[in-house]
């Protein structure tokens, strides 16, 4: 069994910034690959970003590029997401992921277990 909890959504300005956190507890991984992915009103589930299992490769959507940073923490089983420079159209419903693989991908077909959401609305 594998929880996925992410916190630190909320209400920002445009403009503003917010750091989410996803923390992972319960089954453990040979290679845990995480990802962000989000979804707004009406809209289907988009990739975000995703970090490799050692940490060594990132990966971002075109849309965040510059703006959002992925990293983890192994020893806490955590992955986060700072996110700058906050749009309207970044508001959406954010879900972290793991995808138990060797190669770091962005299909959210790939994610084997997913956390519940966290809501970041971004006001013009």
């Amino acid at each position: 069994q594998v929880q996925l909890v992410e916190s630190g959504g909320g209400l920002v300005q445009a403009g503003g910034s917010l750091r989410l956190s996803c923390a992972a507890s319960g089954r453990t991984f040979t290679t845990p690959n995480m990802g962000w992915f989000r979804q707004a009103p009406g809209k289907e589930r988009e990739f975000v970003a995703a970090i490799s299992w050692n940490t060594r490769s990132t990966y971002y959507a075109d849309s965040v590029k510059g703006r959002f940073t992925i990293s983890r923490d192994n020893a806490k089983s955590t992955v986060y997401l700072q996110m700058n420079g906050l749009q309207p159209e970044d508001t959406a419903v954010y879900y972290c992921a793991i995808d138990n693989d060797l190669i770091l991908r962005v299909g959210a077909t790939f994610y084997d277990y997913w956390g519940q959401g966290t809501q970041v609305t971004v006001s013009s």
